[in-house]
């Protein structure tokens, strides 16, 4: 069972995830807003980047919600250099690929 946010909470706990091998994980209630708020978190990396393996498929759908995993991963990978602005972009720009079936090319 996942707990969300609650308005005079400010933690919030999931004890349906199994991150880094614990259970009833405490999570700060607010989430980074900044590229810096990003600390480098390997593990973090490998459990999303795990996750994209295990979702991607053969559809395009399963493909496109995979890359949007991987590169949220990215945020917390030392050796990328991203922002949540440059994901969205980046999401936006394969939608709109994707709407006008291709690239033209």
């Amino acid at each position: 069972m996942r707990s969300l946010h609650k308005p005079h909470s400010s933690v919030v706990t999931t004890d349906d995830l199994e991150y880094r091998g614990e259970t009833n994980r405490q999570l700060p209630a607010t989430l980074p807003m900044t590229e810096t708020d990003f600390p480098a978190d390997p593990e973090r990396v490998q459990f999303l980047r795990a996750v994209a393996d295990d979702i991607r498929g053969d559809s395009s759908e399963s493909k496109q919600l995979a890359n949007i995993l991987y590169r949220t991963s990215d945020l917390y990978d030392d050796a990328e250099d991203t922002s949540p602005e440059e994901i969205i972009r980046n999401v936006k720009f394969i939608l709109e690929v994707i709407e006008r079936d291709g690239l033209g090319r």
